[in-house]
């Protein structure tokens, strides 16, 4: 019998509505010491916990560092209710299927996933939810970390489980793989990911902010599938979100994410949707209201589009406009950085060094990029 099944019948028998969830085996300890145990309860089928916010969780399996759990609501059910329901999750005997049969199963839930996915963004209904037919067992009501990855190269067969694969031996975790396109896959990692990565770094003595961690482990995993597998590719990452209620509207902004990164920043090949503000804003203007303003704006001096200037401008916003490390970065005595942005400034009357002419100079160059390759 399949999850939704058995769900479906235990809610017509207790008459309450039941959640199938996936949690960190730790989050399953820390609720069994909250509730009063000394030591952490074993997850064994049949064996529940209180939690937070008048719930009951009933362990069903462990998955490696998880647990599949069931959560109804305590006022929904009686104590003889809960002694009954935990014998019935105990003595249960599910089929389990042959590993092949199994990874053949995950990669058709996938697919279908994936189909229904790909109408909703084509539809545009970004806000729809995923049916509880394909949550995976109530796996996507859990947190997770989306990334989406665009490879540049035709896809190959049975990529799907040599993928998969890669990504559990990376992340040394279940990851969830998602197929979009013919080369493009979304992928969702557990949040214990996020755990690790904050522990490693108050190891290094060093504390970075959530954005920073997701960015770290973005660029680690491009640089795995770039070397390993795909070879030229893209990869974009959001923020943790609930798959079940937003995949649609990230999976939509991450696409998005890779198209403004790919459209403004060539040669780079990880994309992050918060750094990226200014290129949305400027791809909404109309190609030919974009090229009127370069017009206007390059009339000033052609100092701008010099080789030397222009990478010299773009180490300087890389650097957060500092100009003592944008001199050591560029191999250069400060003096004559000094003398290049006075150059600038003679030429066209714009001071980066000021942030009123250093943002309308961030955006001279954004737009050059898209409008000379036109």
């Amino acid at each position: 019998m399949s999850t939704a099944q058995w769900k479906e019948q235990l809610e017509q028998i207790l008459n309450s509505p039941l959640r199938v969830l996936r949690v960190d085996l730790q989050e399953w300890n820390n609720a069994s010491l909250e509730g009063g145990a000394l030591t952490p309860l074993e997850p064994s089928p049949g064996a529940s916990v209180e939690v937070a916010g008048g719930r009951i969780w009933y362990a069903v399996r462990m998955e490696r560092a998880h647990v599949e759990v069931i959560e109804l609501e305590l006022e929904h059910i009686s104590v003889t209710e809960r002694r009954l329901l935990s014998w019935t999750i105990e003595h249960m005997k599910p089929v389990k299927p042959t590993a092949p049969q199994a990874a053949q199963e995950a990669e058709r839930q996938a697919e279908e996933l994936g189909a229904w996915l790909a109408t909703q963004l084509e539809s545009g209904d970004l806000h729809e939810q995923v049916p509880e037919s394909l949550t995976f067992g109530g796996r996507l009501y859990a947190d997770m970390i989306p990334f989406l990855l665009v490879s540049e190269h035709e896809r190959l067969r049975n990529t799907y489980a040599e993928l998969e694969k890669l990504l559990n031996s990376f992340f040394i975790e279940e990851v969830m793989l998602i197929p979009l396109k013919e080369q493009e896959w979304l992928i969702l990692g557990p949040m214990s990911l996020l755990s690790d990565a904050e522990t490693e770094d108050r190891n290094d003595g060093e504390e970075e902010s959530t954005l920073e961690l997701l960015a770290s482990m973005c660029s680690g995993l491009h640089g795995m599938l770039a070397s390993e597998w795909v070879g030229e590719c893209h990869l974009a990452v959001g923020q943790p979100i609930g798959p079940a209620k937003t995949i649609v509207e990230t999976t939509s902004l991450l696409r998005e994410t890779v198209f403004l990164g790919r459209k403004f920043h060539v040669g780079e090949n990880v994309h992050l949707p918060w750094m990226l503000h200014l290129e949305r804003l400027l791809n909404s203007i109309p190609d030919s209201r974009r090229a009127e303003y370069m017009e206007q704006l390059l009339n000033r001096s052609d100092v701008l589009l010099e080789p030397e200037i222009l990478m010299t401008l773009e180490t300087f916003f890389r650097l957060d406009c500092n100009v003592s490390e944008t001199a050591k970065k560029l191999y250069i005595h400060r003096n004559t950085l000094l003398y290049r942005l006075d150059k600038l400034k003679q030429e066209t009357g714009l001071d980066v060094r000021l942030f009123r002419d250093a943002v309308l100079v961030k955006i001279i160059l954004l737009l050059y990029k898209v409008t000379k390759r036109k």
